[in-house]
C-alpha cells in the first residue's frame, strides 16, 4: 500500500488502558477489555551489541537534543532506513504533526498531515515482543503490516495495546525531558497539532559548532 495514501485512516476505539483517540497513522487492533500479549523486556546482551556509535540518532528539538538508542538487532531494516533518511537529512524541519498528552507524538512526514512519506518503498513489518514503554520509539503505519516508511512516534507512556503490533526500531536513553515539551494537540482535532514543533536537525552524530 502506498505510503502517500495509507495514513488518513478513521478514528479507532481504544479499551480503556489507552488514551480515546489513535494516532494517525497508527492501526491498533483491539479488544474489548484490552490487548492481551506477551511483553518480554530485551536481554541486557541485545541492548549491548546495539550499543554502538553507528546506532545513536541525534534528534534536535527546540529545547535540546534527544540521543536514540537505535536496535538493529530488534529491526535492522527499519534501523536502516531510519539511518539513510536522517543522513540525507529528509527529517530535518519535518513537524510533529499528531501529538496526544500520555500517549505519543508522532512525526516523520513532510507533508505534515499523516498522509505522506519517503519515495523509498515501504517496509515489511519487523514485529517483535519489545514491549511498548515510555522512550520507546516505533514505526507508524496503516491497517497493512508491511506499510510503514518513514512516519515514527515516540511514547509519552506505557501503552501495552501496541505491544506486537507496530515495530519497534529504537529508545530514548538521553532527553526524554526533550520530548515531554513537544507542543500537544487539541483532543477535539485528534491530536493534531497547530503549529507544531520540529524536528530540527537528526543526525548519526551530535551537533558541532552549530551545525
Amino acid at each position: 500500500m502506498s505510503s502517500r495514501t495509507s495514513r488518513a485512516l478513521p478514528r479507532l476505539w481504544f479499551p480503556r488502558i489507552a488514551p480515546a483517540i489513535a494516532p494517525a497513522g497508527l492501526w491498533v487492533l483491539s479488544v474489548l477489555g484490552g490487548f492481551v500479549g506477551f511483553a518480554i523486556p530485551a536481554a541486557a546482551s541485545d541492548l549491548s551489541s546495539a550499543a554502538t556509535q553507528e546506532n545513536i540518532l541525534y534528534i534536535q528539538l527546540k529545547d535540546g537534543i534527544v540521543e536514540v538508542q537505535l536496535r538493529p538487532d530488534l529491526a535492522p531494516q527499519h534501523v536502516e532506513r531510519i539511518k539513510t533518511l536522517a543522513q540525507e537529512g529528509f527529517y530535518d524541519g519535518v513537524p510533529f504533526h499528531r501529538v496526544i498528552a500520555g500517549f505519543m507524538a508522532q512525526t516523520g512526514d513532510p507533508k505534515g498531515d499523516g498522509t505522506g512519506g519517503s519515495t523509498l518503498p515501504d517496509l515489511r513489518a519487523e514485529f517483535t515482543a519489545h514491549p511498548f514503554e515510555r522512550g520507546v520509539l516505533g514505526m507508524a503505519r496503516s491497517r497493512s503490516p508491511d506499510s510503514a516508511n518513514s512516519q515514527f512516534f515516540i511514547m509519552f507512556a506505557p501503552a501495552p495495546h501496541l505491544n506486537g503490533q507496530y515495530t519497534v526500531f529504537g529508545e530514548v536513553r538521553k532527553g526524554m525531558e526533550f520530548v515531554d515539551n513537544i507542543k500537544k494537540g487539541a483532543s477535539h482535532l485528534n491530536g493534531s497539532v497547530a503549529d507544531p514543533d520540529t524536528m530540527i536537525r537528526v543526525r548519526l552524530h551530535p551537533p558541532q559548532n552549530g551545525s
